[in-house]
């Protein structure tokens, strides 16, 4: 079991990640940023905006998807007349590895001359990037789910559109120690967004209801493959729920191998991350009566989401899932801040954004003053049979933006 510290969901793992990212960067210069200076918007000026995706590595699932989420929307902002200025889109590849991430931050923002930066998938990636924003003073939109990426690790250069850990345990908790069982099992991955999961989930199912009871909590190494005594573990226990704070290729072989044994039978299982296209892809009828929280689904009526799915599968031949909406909406928010700046400098570009709500294809988002966190809605989801090899999504319970977060400063941030 992790321990939460002095602030919400720190931990060790956090602040070891964060270390490594900065003496790194502090290895190589990054402070080094002279002439990286944005403009008044005007004329058709082209604007340096970068996307650090995991294309390699454990998350290398994941990336693509973010990847075509935001190319879709450059695409749409440099055909738009309503912005009187083009982006220039770079790329990277964080490879789900701090260093990695440090160089190709480094390289686009010294190299490139990118001030807005989105990406990563990992949140120990993402916690790194934070850094680097606050020290070169670049508006950087993180890919990562943890909380203290807006919250104990928060600053005025970063602004999340992706939905946090916080928000997601908001439709998962309560429904699950409401109608799944009040025994739960916590198993996560042992990294910043796994110790997230635990604190966030635990914590809310003990504020829902006196009943609950931990049975037990379990951890493995990211990028780990077999968890089968894992699984005799949790299976051994008085637990109806096992909660996984894991994703990617660790939530699929997990939850394959958790149906080999037969756990999904004996009791539910639940993942904040069930829902992702690629963890059902990786699944196919083995994640047939999980459950899991939603951060999106392309058959919601939000915002302008149904012209976001109808370009984004005319483009990709598929439907988007939640990494390709954070990726195109953290660049069009971006686009969106500057158009309300009526600049591109950084600094003119973050204070439009601070406090600001804008549409997006969840609705309309503020991005909160408190803390840069977007105010999404959530969804609490079951996995049923499908027309494919695929598990459907339906779902089953809507939390409102409005009351998926608390208090920026129970979450750790100070601005």
């Amino acid at each position: 079991m992790s321990s939460e510290g002095t602030s919400p969901d720190s931990s060790v793992g956090i602040d070891r990640s964060r270390r490594q990212f900065i003496a790194a960067a502090g290895a190589v210069g990054v402070l080094g940023l002279a002439g990286c200076q944005g403009g008044s918007t005007g004329g058709e000026e082209a604007v340096t905006v970068a996307s650090l995706n995991p294309m390699t590595g454990p998350y290398s699932s994941l990336g693509p998807g973010q990847r075509t989420g935001a190319e879709l929307a450059v695409a749409e902002i440099n055909n738009n007349d309503d912005y009187d200025f083009e982006f220039e889109l770079v790329t990277g590849d964080t490879e789900t590895e701090a260093g990695a991430a440090q160089s190709e931050a480094q390289r686009v923002v010294q190299e490139e001359g990118a001030e807005f930066v989105f990406g990563a998938i990992s949140s120990s990636v993402a916690l790194g990037l934070n850094d680097f924003a606050a020290q070169s003073e670049h508006i950087y939109f993180p890919g990562g789910a943890a909380v203290p990426i807006t919250g104990s690790a928060c600053n005025e250069w970063v602004f999340r559109f992706e939905t946090n850990t916080a928000q997601i345990a908001e439709a998962i908790s309560a429904y699950s120690v409401n109608n799944l069982g009040n025994n739960v099992w916590f198993h996560y991955a042992d990294y910043a967004y796994g110790d997230s999961v635990y604190n966030r989930t635990s914590r809310r199912m003990e504020n829902t209801s006196d009943d609950y009871t931990e049975v037990g909590t379990s951890t493995s190494e990211l990028g780990a493959s077999n968890y089968g005594s894992f699984i005799t573990q949790i299976s051994n226990s008085e637990a109806d729920v096992v909660m996984l704070g894991m994703t990617g290729g660790d939530l699929v072989n997990f939850t394959n191998q958790a149906a080999d044994q037969g756990l999904t039978d004996q009791m539910a299982v639940v993942g904040p991350t069930q829902t992702f296209q690629s963890v059902r892809a990786g699944t196919g009828s083995n994640s047939v009566g999980t459950f899991g929280g939603a951060r999106y689904d392309p058959s919601i009526e939000t915002g302008d989401n149904q012209a976001f799915v109808e370009a984004y599968a005319s483009e990709n031949d598929r439907d988007p899932g939640n990494f390709a909406r954070v990726g195109y909406d953290s660049m069009r928010l971006m686009a969106k801040g500057m158009n309300e700046a009526g600049s591109t400098e950084p600094g003119d570009v973050r204070d439009a954004l601070e406090g600001g709500t804008f549409t997006t294809v969840l609705g309309d988002i503020t991005l909160r003053e408190s803390d840069h966190q977007a105010t999404n809605p959530t969804w609490m989801a079951e996995l049923v049979e499908g027309g494919s090899d695929s598990a459907d999504v339906e779902l089953l319970e809507q939390v409102p933006g409005s009351e998926t977060l608390p208090p920026a400063s129970d979450l750790g941030c100070e601005m």
